[in-house]
């Protein structure tokens, strides 16, 4: 294989990546804040499953009586993790923040509200309620007021609502939390009645805006779910142009366990049932309403609950709201059953090195108390792993350099017949032993590794406001300092593109002396590329996380270091080995 043709290749092919990546950063725009939504629903069937009963009256009349009652009375949710409420009025959980995490790398800054009420801007909930198959039963809406027995809810304390619809039938959810992120939820209905009663029980989570995304095409935000073992993954983007062509329903399908939900960067909200031999649908609905849309995750049993006189049908799900912690969701996944949950975190196609990189930095995090340390520990053990093949690479690439002279002796000979040049460097590398294509081998070995840290640095929530040393407070963000701004002496804001932080520059130069250390292409044109590789990526990486950045940087000092020590070796091998020939004559 052609050493320079596969270089070009290689490097072209991490450019376009990379470029590509930086572009969907400048490009993906950002959406408009929306309006804060009525309380009222004004979409019909936009609030159930399936088509909910009619209420009695005018729709005007409904909200008049709406706007005249008192505040929804609310219960309050006490937690080590979490806090918020939830509102009685509609049993919806809508108030809901994480304890553990702010906003900012500040502990002054407010900590992340994870569900939202109504009368928000972006209203957020998980629900709980019941849909009349019979078309007679009377079930509760988003205007029913339950009553609350016991409270606040708080792990080892659950609170059951009621509500009577006057008919002889009871409903009730009993609600349960953890101390972590894990609501679970017992729907049942006592029918007091002299008749049977079929209703269909559901839970959902809804959204009814569309969130703010990163816009990386690294990352997955929408809806989420493993569905019979199966994992589903649909943007917002995708789901609103399916959608219209089937009803608002993005997919719906038929399972046995699983678990469905919207996923953010760091944040989570998934819907599972407690049994796991229960037949689920599970469904995912876009809802348009006018300027704005709206986002729903649908379980409910596949058939209605006909439940006699006498007798109570029950439900049991189960809902996650928190933050996507690897340990944790691995230990619901285990404990719980619940199959696949840690691919809630969109640990990519390099599934089988990302993952284990997490695990072998957060131990090393968990010795030295530094996620940034971890990295530069890792990457030593990584080093080490590989110095085998790495050696191999670097002794063929010094001898590639010790060949210069040579091969530029062949090609001036032969310059007016390229394929007698090309055999004559063929056999030029049989007879010294080198293979021009082991010293791509380093950079071969260096894709899926950066790539794979790449995504634990950018979606793992443990790097989230990871601090390293100095100036880096966010390994996970990039490095806010810059060369445009004098590092922060002139008062001025430069475009991304200007953006030339000081762990870039330290990265620039490592790649640049690493480079030196690599034998010059004979190709003028590729030689002068290879020259400004360091240049291009050093403002590519610029915006990228500073832990990668740091990684990288440590990476190429300790190859140069590695490539110095054995080319070293190889020189005096070589010259003891010339002497010795010589002795021997």
């Amino acid at each position: 294989m052609d050493q320079k043709r596969l270089f070009a290749a290689i490097a072209l092919s991490i450019l376009i990546v990379l470029g590509f990546e930086l572009w969907k950063r400048e490009t993906t725009p950002t959406p408009d804040p929306a309006p804060a939504v009525a309380s009222q629903q004004t979409t019909p069937g936009a609030d159930t499953p399936t088509v909910a009963p009619a209420a009695p009256g005018t729709a005007a009349a409904a909200q008049a009586a709406a706007a005249n009652r008192p505040p929804a009375e609310r219960l309050k949710i006490e937690s080590p993790r979490v806090a918020g409420s939830l509102s009685l009025r509609g049993a919806r959980l809508d108030d809901l923040i994480l304890k553990d995490y702010h906003e900012t790398t500040s502990k002054l800054s407010p900590n992340v509200r994870l569900f939202a009420t109504r009368d928000e801007a972006e209203p957020y909930y998980a629900q709980w309620g019941w849909t009349a198959a019979d078309g007679r039963t009377r079930v509760p809406d988003n205007e029913s007021d339950w009553t609350a027995e016991g409270g606040p809810l708080a792990p080892g304390k659950p609170v059951t609502l009621s509500w009577d619809n006057g008919q002889g039938q009871i409903f009730q959810i009993v609600l349960g939390l953890d101390e972590n992120y894990m609501f679970t939820v017992d729907q049942r209905l006592v029918n007091n009645g002299a008749e049977a009663v079929s209703v269909l029980p559901w839970t959902r989570i809804r959204r009814e805006t569309t969130p703010q995304v990163s816009g990386f095409y690294i990352l997955h935000e929408g809806f989420v779910g493993v569905l019979d073992g199966r994992l589903y993954e649909t943007t917002y983007k995708s789901a609103k142009d399916t959608g219209p062509e089937q009803r608002g329903v993005v997919m719906e399908r038929q399972t046995n366990g699983g678990w469905a939900g919207f996923t953010d960067k760091y944040w989570l909200t998934a819907i599972n049932p407690i049994d796991a031999a229960q037949p689920m649908s599970a469904s995912w609905r876009h809802v348009p309403d006018g300027w704005q849309d709206r986002w729903q995750v649908d379980f409910a049993p596949p058939a209605a609950q006909q439940v006699a006189a006498g007798a109570t049908g029950s439900l049991g799900t189960r809902v996650f709201a928190g933050a996507k912690e690897v340990h944790l969701l691995d230990r619901y996944q285990d404990d719980l059953h619940i199959t696949d949950f840690d691919k809630a975190i969109d640990f990519g196609m390099f599934y089988f090195l990302t993952k284990p990189f997490f695990y072998a930095l957060d131990w090393l995090y968990r010795q030295f108390g530094n996620f940034g340390i971890a990295i530069l520990v890792f990457t030593v053990f990584l080093k080490a792993v590989f110095f085998p093949l790495a050696s191999k690479a670097y002794k063929s690439m010094e001898r590639m350099k010790m060949l210069a002279p040579k091969m530029t002796e062949v090609r001036e000979r032969y310059k007016d017949d390229p394929a007698k040049a090309q055999a004559e460097m063929m056999a030029l590398y049989k007879t010294e032993k080198v293979n021009p294509a082991s010293g791509c081998l380093p950079i071969l070995i260096q894709i899926p590794v950066f790539f794979a840290l790449y995504k634990v640095l950018f979606v793992t929530i443990e790097m989230r406001h990871a601090p390293f040393f100095g100036w880096i407070h966010d390994l996970s963000a990039p490095d806010p300092t810059n060369l445009f701004t004098l590092f922060g002496t002139i008062p001025w804001d430069p475009p991304a593109m200007l953006h030339m932080p000081v762990w870039a520059i330290i990265m620039g130069v490592t790649m640049f002396l690493q480079q030196k250390m690599n034998p010059t292409p004979p190709d003028p044109i590729q030689a002068k590329i290879f020259a400004w590789m360091p240049v291009i990526f050093t403002f590519m990486l610029a915006s990228f996380p500073a832990g990668l950045v740091i990684y990288w940087s440590w990476n190429n000092l300790l190859s140069v270091a590695q490539q110095a020590w054995i080319g070293r070796h190889e020189r005096r091998e070589r010259a003891q080995a010339i002497k010795l020939a010589k002795a021997k004559r």
